[in-house]
């Protein structure tokens, strides 16, 4: 990996969260991404940034109309932005990545190729592609936060069950493993974790629906998968996840604290795919601090605005 992940100086860390860029074939909307990405990252100057799937678009429109016949063309052009300015980046993939043209494993190998990466193939043997660790060092060379990356899949693989994948028993048991062999050295706690994935889990309407949220919910329901595989429950139970961040539903942008763990979404950053009038593209940004189980979460929009307040959604009313 040719980068550590170090806080800074003034003990923080920051990262921006790209999700559902929906690269296609470096048209007009593909270059107002693009334009929106150099500006955050511009006015950011984060330490790291997060791909939280659909990065490209192999999908079809209609039958016989696919939105990406070169995928790993569509994927330079999608991260030239965060490489070229050396910023390390990872990336989990989504529904839409690989649906034609190109498989998880080919793809996973395209990303190791670049230089500023530190995204990582993960273990073979379980389910997916890039599940994966990265450690957050104080200057001492000390894990202080981990950053946990799972692969949601993309389509049921059960034939009765509609919609979308899950994250499976094995990457569960992989993360456990994970969290049980990293601890806080001088406390024997667990190291404060944030985790990324594209498809949210189930939990995320139960957020919504029963804790008070902040953002904006304009999806007709979240698009989870219809199986509950149990990850948030480990979460819970390893005690080291303080936050999770989804993409998949480009219209919702909330967060809300469900049992001590802060489920959040991303803001959608691509304009090749569905949005919402007056609703507009962004990234959310994060911040770590040394020695806190907590972070910050604000986001910045296309046109330089910077949101640090979400309003406020009480169930029931």
């Amino acid at each position: 990996m040719p980068h550590s992940l170090v806080f800074r100086e003034n003990h923080t860390f920051t990262i921006a969260q790209f999700t559902d860029l929906h690269w296609k074939d470096n048209g007009e909307l593909d270059q107002m991404t693009r334009r929106l990405m150099e500006e955050i990252l511009d006015a950011e100057q984060p330490d790291l940034v997060v791909f939280t799937g659909d990065v490209i678009y192999t999908g079809e429109v209609a039958p016989g109309d696919l939105m990406c016949e070169d995928p790993l063309g569509a994927l330079r052009e999608a991260v030239h932005s965060v490489e070229t300015r050396g910023i390390p980046w990872a990336i989990v993939f989504g529904n839409h990545d690989t649906e034609s043209f190109i498989t998880r494993e080919e793809l996973i190998h395209a990303v190791l190729e670049y230089p500023h990466t530190v995204t990582q193939r993960g273990p073979v043997e379980i389910s997916g592609e890039g599940n994966y660790r990265l450690s957050i060092q104080n200057a001492a060379g000390q894990s202080k936060f981990n950053l946990y990356f799972f692969d949601s899949g993309a389509y049921s693989p059960v034939s009765l069950i509609e919609g979308y994948d899950w994250v499976r028993s094995d990457q569960i048991e992989w993360y456990k493993k994970e969290s049980l062999q990293i601890r806080d050295t001088s406390t024997e706690q667990p190291l404060p974790s944030l985790a990324f994935f594209h498809i949210p889990f189930p939990e995320y309407q139960e957020v919504w629906d029963t804790k008070t949220c902040y953002g904006h919910f304009y999806e007709a329901s979240v698009s989870s998968s219809q199986v509950n595989s149990g990850l948030f429950a480990a979460m819970l139970e390893m005690g080291d996840i303080v936050g999770t961040f989804v993409g998949h539903d480009h219209i919702n942008d909330y967060w809300g604290d469900l049992h001590g763990i802060r489920l959040c979404y991303g803001r959608a950053s691509g304009y090749n795919t569905y949005g919402k009038e007056g609703f507009q593209r962004g990234a959310r940004m994060i911040r770590l601090r040394e020695d806190e189980r907590s972070f910050e979460t604000w986001l910045r929009l296309a046109d330089g605005t910077v949101i640090t307040e979400q309003p406020e959604h009480i169930p029931g009313t």
